[in-house]
């Protein structure tokens, strides 16, 4: 097959050499000249992802894989098309379409007939039919379900692991007629790999949902279950602190039977994913309370965990506080509504000083981000673990001098290698 990516991000770059990986004719399109050249280059343009570089040096010599900026050279003729254009969003997390009404706008201008279009990147439910749908007839003048089949298919991955995630999860498929997803099941599994899992309810590959709303609303539904949990865990680990219980303890009593699957409490929920995907469904279902409550109490655990400093260091006031972790989790080059914008305003508002630390971020890097930065081995009066990163389970009193306070947000560390400092973890008085 001749297969079109639109837009070579994180997912989309992993998800065009995977496509190639397997025989076919692949042409990534993206706005960044600089992408582009890396990519028809063999060179990773991003940091971090799993077999991505080796797989790139053998695919583009090979000529099965090239990138362009040019929907022209890549979309007629073409397939299949797969767009993972990013669903910018605003500070509440309510959708801005602008990149993706670009996108599709273009790739309307080129589409030929006979052309499989599946759109990857998560969407309110109901859009890909009553949005994206009417956009690429208007643009092609060509019919969805005659002259071209439309789908939702959403990526199931976790950056840095996106290979080994294809092949871990079944991949969902929704179209607008029984024609479409008969021809995305073809194509996926012609696409992509599938580990053996005798765990699901059903062979792992590529299950058809019956709709595209249906297979919208079953990535909403994955995510925003994962952060009405969380929010339930950071409940009970706040009245468990209160009243002097281990909260971990008691999570792992819970889960020890089957029906139990409570998550683990945090300083923050970040990403592109966990705080974003409920606020989409909400934008369908403002009567949601239960998700609505748990998007607040996710988001108030920043200044929660500030809290905890304040209430055993004392007053903030003048006081140098680092942010151990500018990213969002540990191991990731991603700040994507990260904890750690909220963790330092908390901090300049109560009066102390906040340095922000990260092995993965250069002072220059952090400066962008409007962040002081902090060096292990300079004075410090209290740190506050924002990210798991490795680096930080081996730190002790000896890489922050003057410490006195630790507060262990993401419960990477102990009290027993901070002698002489209050170590404090939430969930636990």
């Amino acid at each position: 097959m001749k297969i079109a990516v639109i837009a070579l991000g994180k997912i989309g770059l992993p998800l065009a050499v995977q496509f190639a990986s397997k025989g076919h004719d692949v042409v990534g399109v993206d706005v960044n000249q600089a992408v582009v050249d890396l990519v028809n280059a063999g060179t990773e343009p991003f940091p971090g992802e799993a077999h991505l570089q080796e797989k790139l040096a053998e695919l583009i010599p090979a000529g099965k894989l090239r990138a362009t900026t040019d929907y022209a050279d890549a979309v007629p003729g073409a397939d299949a098309v797969v767009l993972v254009v990013p669903l910018f969003v605003d500070k509440d997390a309510n959708p801005d379409f602008g990149w993706m009404d670009t996108a599709t706008a273009e790739l309307a201008r080129h589409l030929t007939p006979n052309t499989l279009v599946a759109y990857e990147t998560t969407l309110p439910v109901g859009t890909t039919r009553t949005r994206w749908k009417p956009a690429l007839e208007a643009g092609s003048g060509l019919v969805e379900g005659k002259d071209f089949h439309l789908v939702f298919s959403p990526e199931r991955v976790l950056t840095g692991r996106v290979f080994e995630d294809l092949r871990k999860y079944p991949k969902l498929v929704g179209g607008l007629s029984d024609a479409g997803a008969a021809k995305a099941v073809e194509f996926y599994e012609a696409v992509l790999d599938f580990d053996e899992r005798p765990d699901l309810n059903r062979p792992n590959g590529v299950w058809d949902l019956g709709s595209a709303e249906a297979s919208e609303l079953a990535k909403l539904a994955e995510t925003t279950y994962r952060d009405v949990n969380i929010g339930l865990a950071n409940q009970f680990a706040r009245f468990a602190a209160k009243t002097g219980i281990d909260i971990y303890q008691v999570i792992a009593a819970s889960n020890s039977q089957p029906f139990s699957h409570i998550h683990q409490p945090g300083i923050a929920v970040g990403g592109h994913c966990i705080p974003v995907y409920p606020r989409l469904y909400l934008w369908n279902d403002p009567d949601a309370t239960v998700v609505r409550a748990a998007r607040a109490a996710n988001a108030d655990m920043p200044d929660y965990t500030i809290g905890l400093l304040e209430g055993a260091f004392g007053d903030l006031t003048g006081a140098r506080v680092v942010v151990l972790g500018a990213a969002y989790r540990g191991g990731v080059k991603e700040t994507a509504f990260s904890g750690v914008f909220d963790a330092v305003e908390a901090i300049t508002r109560r009066g102390g000083t906040a340095l922000v630390h990260d092995p993965m971020y250069t002072d220059a890097e952090l400066a962008k981000l409007g962040f002081a930065a902090y060096h292990l081995g300079e004075p410090v009066d209290a740190a506050v673990v924002q990210a798991d990163h490795a680096e930080y389970r081996e730190l002790g009193p000896a890489d922050l001098p003057g410490i006195t306070t630790f507060i262990d947000g993401r419960r990477v560390s102990s009290a027993g290698k901070w002698p002489g400092v209050t170590y404090r973890v939430i969930g636990k008085a």
